[in-house]
C-alpha cells in the first residue's frame, strides 16, 4: 500500500533581498539600498518562460523594507504588481515577505491564494542573540500575523526553526502558541519543521540542527498540533534518504514548494522529482503535486481567484504521481 506525500511545483519571484533585519543565521539578505528590485519586466519574462511547464505556485519572497520607510509603499505596490502579473499568466501566487501592517494583508489577501510567514520561535531570549538585530523577529509581532491572517480568513503557512539556540521547551512553547491560534481561526494550513542548516553567508558560529534529532521534533509537532495542520519539511535540507523517510514515518505529509533555487537556503539545491520519487517509493511512498492553496479554503478566495483555482484542480486531477526512473 503506497502512502501519498505532497509538493507544490513551484518558482520564486525575489522582488528584493534588501531587509532591514540582520538574522545571525541568514543567507538570504543584502543591506538596504544595496539591491537593485525585480522590475515587472522582469518577472513577466521569466513567468512567460514557465507556462505550460506544470509550475502553479509562484511564490513571492521578499527582504523587508522597514515598515517606516519612505519607499515601504513602492515596496507594497511592487509585491502586489507581481502577484497581479503572475495570476494574469496563469499562476497562482502565495506570498511571504515577512510581518505586515494589518491594511497590508488585507490588500495582498485580493491578489493571493495564499500566504505565510515563519513565526521561527517565540523564545523572547532570542533576541538577545541570533534576532538582536532584527526587530520584526520579534515573538509577539509574528504571532499577531497569524491572528489577523485568521481574522481576514487567509490560507496561511508557518513554521518553526530549528537549532538557533531555542530549548525543547521554546520549541513546545511555540507549536502550542501555533495551535491555540489554529483553534480559534481554522487557517493554517501547514506548519513547516525546517532545521537551521550551515551556509556561506551566515555570521553565527553554530553548527546547525543536528538531522537525527528531526524525527524526534516532527513526531512532536504531530502530537501537539490539531490534525488538519499538515506538517512540511524542506527535502533539501533533509539530505539523507533513510533521514527523509523517517520524517514521513514520524509524521510529515508534504515538502513543500520544490523550486529550481532555494532562495533562503541557496547553498542546498533541490532534488530532482524522479529521484526523490525513486527514494520515497522504495519506502511505499507516492509523490503528489498539489496547489497552494488546500481545497476546504477556496471559499475564502475571491470569485477570480477561485475560478483560476478550479482551472488548476481540475488539471492537477488528471495527474498521476511522479514517476520513478526505474
Amino acid at each position: 500500500m503506497y502512502r501519498n506525500v505532497k509538493y507544490s511545483p513551484a518558482y520564486t519571484l525575489v522582488p528584493t533581498y534588501e531587509c532591514f533585519n540582520r538574522c545571525e543565521y541568514c543567507n538570504f539578505r543584502v543591506d538596504p539600498s544595496q539591491d537593485v528590485w525585480l522590475t515587472l519586466e522582469q518577472a513577466e519574462a521569466r513567468l512567460q518562460a514557465l507556462r505550460g511547464q506544470g509550475i502553479c505556485e509562484i511564490l513571492i519572497l521578499s527582504g523587508e523594507v522597514h515598515p517606516e520607510s519612505k519607499r515601504r509603499d513602492a515596496w507594497l505596490e511592487r509585491i502586489e504588481g507581481l502577484c497581479e502579473l503572475a495570476i494574469a499568466l496563469g499562476f497562482l501566487p502565495h506570498t511571504n515577505v515577512g510581518p505586515l501592517k494589518y491594511e497590508e494583508m488585507l490588500r495582498l489577501k485580493a491578489v493571493n491564494v495564499s500566504m505565510g510567514l515563519m513565526v521561527e520561535q517565540v523564545s523572547p531570549e532570542l533576541m538577545q542573540t541570533v534576532h538582536r538585530h532584527a526587530p520584526s523577529k520579534r515573538p509577539e509581532l509574528r504571532l499577531q500575523q497569524l491572528e489577523w491572517a485568521g481574522e481576514l480568513q487567509i490560507p496561511f503557512t508557518t513554521g518553526l526553526l530549528l537549532g538557533i539556540g531555542e530549548t525543547e521547551g521554546d520549541r513546545r512553547d511555540t507549536l502550542e502558541a501555533i495551535a491555540q491560534i489554529h483553534q480559534r481561526w481554522g487557517h493554517i494550513q501547514e506548519v513547516i519543521i525546517q532545521p537551521y542548516s550551515l551556509g556561506n553567508s551566515q555570521i553565527l558560529n553554530a553548527p546547525g540542527f543536528p538531522l537525527e534529532q528531526l524525527p524526534n521534533a516532527i513526531a512532536q509537532a504531530r502530537c501537539a498540533l490539531p490534525d488538519d495542520i499538515t506538517l512540511q519539511i524542506p527535502p533539501n535540507l533533509v539530505r539523507y534518504p533513510d533521514l527523509l523517510v523517517a520524517c514521513l514515518e514520524a509524521g510529515a505529509r508534504d515538502l513543500g514548494g520544490i523550486c529550481p533555487r532555494d532562495e533562503v537556503n541557496p547553498d542546498y539545491p533541490h532534488p530532482n522529482l524522479q529521484a526523490l520519487q525513486e527514494v520515497l517509493s522504495t519506502c511505499g511512498w507516492y509523490l503528489y503535486p498539489r496547489l497552494p492553496v488546500y481545497p476546504q479554503y477556496e471559499g475564502w478566495l475571491n470569485p477570480d481567484l477561485q475560478s483560476r483555482v478550479q482551472q488548476w484542480r481540475n488539471a492537477f486531477t488528471l495527474l498521476s504521481p511522479v514517476q520513478p526512473n526505474l
